[in-house]
């Protein structure tokens, strides 16, 4: 599938800001077999006097961006042509949780991927013990069906509703609730993969706006979405779910960056030099292309 994406992020301030610093993730990654990114644009508005783009730790891609003049707000515009061709899920060679738990003894390795950096507890996805009871209810014969089963049951006994939750809601709150968004049901799933030793991390990107001809409107279509990965073992390896629409990360998925939790892809994190407080307002427009 290819698709143009156009977001556009807006912030308006209480108090002119003296200044600020910001980091930002919004640009799509190219993963060689998953996800190709042919072009893509970031601007600012007003100009940073600073800007730095680099890739952190878990390879994302990041705009550091820095202002020294007051200014009343920020408006932030990203554009890009993305192809997107996911390997369709093959056989499930994945082996039960006592069998993973040998493999992951067996990981050596600390780089990025590694699934050792998403084994323990982090910001938004604690070890909850009600969360590791309810994902123990999932336990299946492998890995893979396991995270299937717990990916369905999110969709099924959680309600979507944008009002319910914050940015800075955790996992065990929005447990308690039964309700949220696609993060606070992206921290819950990984919050019972870990509880059971499935070592699971949070996948931030876009979903795409128009649905399948006689299919219904997927759930997070018109902002930013999140999702799940989950590490099945040495030979099925990192697997995508996402829970909000209780299905597989498809090609209607489009993958900006990973990480433990929110707090390693938000948007946009940063401090500003002000007083009260401020308003945004986020839109994301997912258009697929002809080839």
């Amino acid at each position: 599938m290819l698709y143009d994406i156009r977001l556009h992020l807006y912030y308006e301030y209480a108090a002119a800001a003296g200044g600020g610093r910001h980091q930002v993730r919004v640009l799509p990654q190219t993963i060689p077999g998953v996800q190709r990114v042919i072009a893509a644009s970031l601007s600012f508005q007003p100009m940073p006097a600073e800007r730095a783009d680099f890739s952190d730790f878990f390879g994302n891609n990041v705009t550091a961006i820095a202002f020294r003049d007051a200014h009343e707000e920020l408006d932030i515009r990203m554009s890009a042509r993305v192809s997107v061709s996911r390997p369709e899920p093959g056989l499930d060679v994945s082996p039960d949780i006592h069998g993973l738990r040998a493999e992951l003894d067996a990981v050596r390795s600390l780089s990025p991927n590694a699934p050792h950096h998403f084994l323990t507890a982090s910001d938004y996805a604690g070890i909850d013990a009600a969360i590791t009871a309810y994902a123990r209810e999932s336990l299946a014969g492998s890995a893979v069906a396991t995270a299937v089963d717990l990916c369905n049951r999110i969709h099924r006994d959680f309600t979507y509703d944008g009002k319910a939750t914050t940015v800075q809601t955790r996992a065990s709150d929005a447990f308690a609730l039964k309700r949220g968004v696609c993060q606070d049901f992206s921290h819950i799933m990984i919050a019972g993969l870990r509880g059971l030793g499935i070592p699971a991390g949070y996948v931030s990107g876009f979903l795409r706006t128009i649905s399948p001809k006689g299919k219904p409107r997927l759930e997070g279509a018109d902002a930013m979405h999140a999702w799940v990965k989950a590490w099945c073992g040495r030979d099925a390896g990192w697997q995508e779910f996402d829970p909000t629409n209780g299905m597989r990360a498809s090609n209607d998925h489009i993958t900006v960056g990973y990480g433990r939790d929110y707090s390693d892809v938000a948007p946009i994190v940063g401090v500003l030099k002000t007083t009260g407080g401020q308003v945004g307002e986020q839109a994301v427009d997912v258009i697929p292309v002809a080839a």
